[in-house]
């Protein structure tokens, strides 16, 4: 499998080394190879902003993907664009302690949320709720990393 990611973490968060066996968990689930993704840490401020840019809804929220595929595949060289994924650290951290399970756990799954977004999935709809999130709890079951 050859896919690139970066991780860039602004000095939000240092303990995701895990993360990389969650994506590429994700990536080989889905039978993905030649890939190229983001994921970029972010505050409050900087995800409220872009969640009323472009989403229109003023407040913050967790994680927002922007995936380059929605309109077109792209592809340079035989590599897939898939775009960038934005996680709220102190957003992930709330939603930690209010659902009662680690931030390795919420992080790892809006990580994986986040890379099933770009890869086509969304949950508008009760049924590709359904088949999203059973995906992502499939995925974290996989990796060891419970609620």
């Amino acid at each position: 499998m050859n896919n690139d990611y970066t991780i860039v973490d602004n000095d939000l968060y240092k303990d995701y080394d895990y993360l990389y066996n969650v994506l590429d968990a994700t990536l080989k689930h889905e039978k993905v190879d030649n890939a190229i993704f983001s994921i970029i840490f972010v505050e409050d401020d900087e995800i409220h902003q872009i969640n009323k840019d472009y989403r229109k809804i003023d407040r913050i929220t967790d994680v927002i993907s922007f995936a380059f595929e929605d309109y077109e595949d792209i592809e340079y060289n035989d590599i897939r664009m898939l775009g960038d994924i934005y996680i709220c650290i102190p957003q992930m951290k709330r939603q930690a302690e209010e659902y009662g399970h680690s931030e390795k756990r919420e992080l790892s799954f809006l990580a994986v949320h986040g890379l099933l977004h770009l890869l086509g999935y969304d949950h508008m709809e009760p049924e590709d709720e359904k088949v999203m999130f059973s995906l992502q709890e499939l995925i974290l079951d996989g990796e060891d990393i419970k609620r």
